[in-house]
């Protein structure tokens, strides 16, 4: 499309003037707006598969938080209580950790980068995020695995 000039619009301003399209959703995939804090080359593959799952993991730490019989929640969704990891190890489900947190704060590097600047954050953005973390026993240490790598285990079948 041609980019037209305020003039042909009556004065109406730039915006009126042109075609934005960037807040368009892709067809076939749902629109999203959240934006995650931590992207992993283990998270893309999944994300391909289900686009939203950092609204899946923000629900079920809220949901598990408020569950009155977490075992229940946990089988509910399919979470190994026992299972085996890419390298073979037996892993046990011990515990799982849902940590709150909140960005009050930015750090910018001034110009060269030798030196930080720090800027509170007002109210209105503020971050605000829970961390969903789910420690396993390998039978010598504990692993933290998040969501992602849990979708990855293998159940052991009893």
């Amino acid at each position: 499309m041609p980019r037209r000039t305020q003039h042909e619009h009556g004065g109406r301003g730039w915006s009126a003037a042109i075609d934005i399209h960037h807040n368009q959703p892709v067809p076939g995939q749902p629109a999203q707006w959240q934006a995650p804090h931590r992207e992993r080359s283990q998270d893309k593959v999944v994300r391909r598969a289900e686009p939203d799952l950092d609204l899946v993991e923000a629900a079920f730490a809220e949901g598990f938080t408020e569950a009155s019989d977490p075992t229940s929640f946990l089988r509910l969704a399919q979470i190994p209580f026992e299972a085996v990891a890419d390298d073979g190890a037996k892993l046990a489900l011990l515990r799982v950790e849902v940590e709150a947190v909140t960005d009050v704060g930015s750090l910018t590097p001034h110009l060269g980068g030798a030196s930080m600047r720090f800027d509170p954050l007002p109210a209105r953005m503020v971050s605000r995020r829970k961390r969903l973390r789910f420690m396993y026993f390998d039978g010598t240490t504990l692993r933290p695995l998040d969501l992602v790598q849990v979708r990855a285990l293998v159940p052991v079948r009893r």
